[in-house]
């Protein structure tokens, strides 16, 4: 009897996403398609077509390259191969070198901003 009720019955691990107890919000976000496993903690951005894409992405818009803008944080691993509907947080208190971008991308001042009026609050971890 002991030793079944000393079992670990569960482990949980924090991955340093989010910083402090600050409140967090989440909303239903759409997926472009394309873009295979994106992980918790990805920073996304909205493309012309209102659809979140791994920040970093560059899409072509009146022949002009433009970066898409930073908007919200994938609060749960998602299959992005076709375009799908997952959850982000809309607003919370995050360490930005936990977040995941496009490769050879590095957050700017700008991303931080646009995160900031999007009410993503964005501190370097401890």
């Amino acid at each position: 009897m002991t030793e079944q009720l000393n079992r670990e019955v569960c482990k949980v691990e924090s991955d340093k996403l989010i910083n402090s107890a600050y409140r967090t919000d989440v909303f239903a976000v759409t997926i472009a398609a394309g873009q295979g496993v994106l992980k918790r903690g990805t920073a996304l951005a909205m493309n012309s077509a209102g659809k979140m894409v791994i920040l970093g992405t560059k899409e072509t818009v009146s022949e002009a390259q433009v970066l898409c803008e930073a908007n919200c944080v994938l609060a749960k691993e998602v299959d992005a191969t076709s375009e799908t509907t997952a959850l982000a947080y809309r607003e919370g208190h995050f360490n930005a070198n936990s977040l995941i971008v496009k490769n050879d991308y590095t957050l700017t001042a700008k991303d931080k901003e646009g995160f900031r009026i999007h009410n993503i609050i964005l501190s370097e971890s401890i």
